[in-house]
C-alpha cells in the first residue's frame, strides 16, 4: 500500500495527540524552562514523521524518523522527570508501552 498522505499514519495521529497532551497536561506547570523544553521536544515528532514522508528517498524518510525516534525518546525522559517532579501522577506505562 503507497501512503498517499501523512495524515492516514496511525503513529503521526499519536505524536499529534501526545502533542496536544504536553501542551494540555503542562499548560499550568510555572516550571516554564521545563514546560518550554518538553514542548519543544514533543513537537518535532510528528513534524519530522510528515516532512519524511513527503521526501523523495527511502533513505530521507528513516533519517527524519530517527529524528522523530529520538524527538520521542527526550519526550519520555521528561515524562520520567515530570513525574518524579510531581509535575505529573499517573502511570507512565500507559505512555511508553513498558
Amino acid at each position: 500500500m503507497q501512503i498517499k498522505k501523512f495524515e492516514d499514519i496511525i503513529d503521526w495521529q499519536k505524536a499529534q495527540d501526545l502533542a496536544f497532551n504536553i501542551y494540555s497536561e503542562f499548560n499550568t506547570i510555572k516550571d516554564f524552562g521545563f514546560k518550554d523544553q518538553i514542548s519543544k521536544a514533543v513537537v518535532p515528532i510528528s513534524n519530522n514523521i510528515a516532512e519524511g514522508i513527503d521526501r523523495s528517498s527511502d533513505a530521507d524518510l528513516l533519517r527524519f524518523l530517527c529524528i522523530a525516534i529520538s524527538s520521542s525518546s527526550e519526550v519520555k525522559l521528561m515524562l520520567y522527570l515530570a513525574e518524579r517532579l510531581k509535575y505529573i501522577n499517573y502511570d507512565l506505562r500507559l505512555i511508553t508501552n513498558d
